[in-house]
């Protein structure tokens, strides 16, 4: 996965897990609610400034966007190490 697609990825799972809608990330950031979807999608690279700007309308640190996420854990395997012990 390359920057891009971190910072893609990134933007819509803390947006979404603030409950907050492009539409107001925009207002917040003061960027064109349609950069923030081509952003989204991996469409456009930013500038520093830029990803300031969202990472304060989310309230996260810079950082966080564009920290890869880690490795997904399978539930049934979690389960079953937790029923292991």
């Amino acid at each position: 996965m390359n920057i891009r697609d971190v910072l893609a990825a990134n933007l819509k799972r803390l947006r979404r897990s603030k409950g907050v809608s492009q539409e107001e990330l925009a207002h917040r950031a003061d960027i064109d609610r349609t950069y923030i979807s081509m952003i989204e999608r991996s469409r456009n690279a930013v500038s520093i400034d830029v990803l300031a700007a969202l990472a304060g309308g989310l309230g996260v640190e810079p950082a966080d966007l564009l920290k890869p996420a880690p490795p997904a854990v399978d539930s049934k395997k979690k389960a079953r190490r937790i029923q292991n012990r």
